[in-house]
């Protein structure tokens, strides 16, 4: 007979499996399809590992994974919110904080609590942690985009000073993998896939 503990854990890992098919506005590089959320996370991930040495502090990096791997979990109820979107901000919502609680709250209370703080802890973006994981979050899409000549940039019309804006927040990781995404940003203007 299987105990209480392990049987909360196979619940919540049977639930994270919807995980894969949150679709993101994003389409993989040089393809039509669009991304899941499960492939951002684990692709958030790696990148974190690959470009560790790039962040501005030294970092946990086993912290910085858990929050890669977790931080869209939330999208299970919440769904994915389009980075820019012009109706719903992209901030932590109370419909995301109520979704941290009950797909996280599945989870043993030790566990769950670990989770809980974790997403909460990448979602203010505070930590050095939070601020090296959040440039991978920002990075991804930007070099996506870049790969699909213009990508989700000219599906929705969005302008410059938008992705700038929105992009900004790799500095606060990194300030290399800034003034390289500075670079991409300025280039896609130049070569027309970026509109001004």
């Amino acid at each position: 007979m299987m105990n209480k503990k392990l049987s909360k854990q196979l619940e919540f890992i049977k639930e994270i499996d919807k995980i894969k098919y949150i679709q993101r506005k994003t389409k993989l590089f040089k393809s039509n399809r669009n991304e899941n959320d499960a492939e951002h996370s684990w692709h958030l991930a790696v990148m974190a590992m690959v470009l560790l040495e790039y962040s501005n502090e030294d970092i946990d990096i086993l912290k910085v994974l858990k929050m890669l791997l977790i931080h869209d979990i939330v999208e299970i109820d919440a769904g994915d919110t389009f980075i820019y979107d012009t109706q719903k901000d992209h901030t932590n919502t109370n419909e995301e904080l109520k979704a941290a609680k009950r797909i996280f709250g599945m989870l043993p209370d030790d566990q769950a609590k670990e989770f809980i703080d974790v997403w909460v802890e990448f979602e203010e973006g505070k930590t050095n942690e939070a601020k090296f994981a959040r440039s991978m979050d920002r990075l991804e899409p930007l070099l996506q985009n870049v790969s699909n000549n213009g990508g989700t940039w000219k599906e929705f019309n969005v302008k410059y000073d938008a992705v700038y804006k929105k992009q900004q927040v790799i500095q606060e990781g990194s300030k290399e993998l800034w003034q390289y995404a500075e670079e991409i940003i300025d280039k896609s203007v130049e070569s027309g896939i970026l509109n001004k």
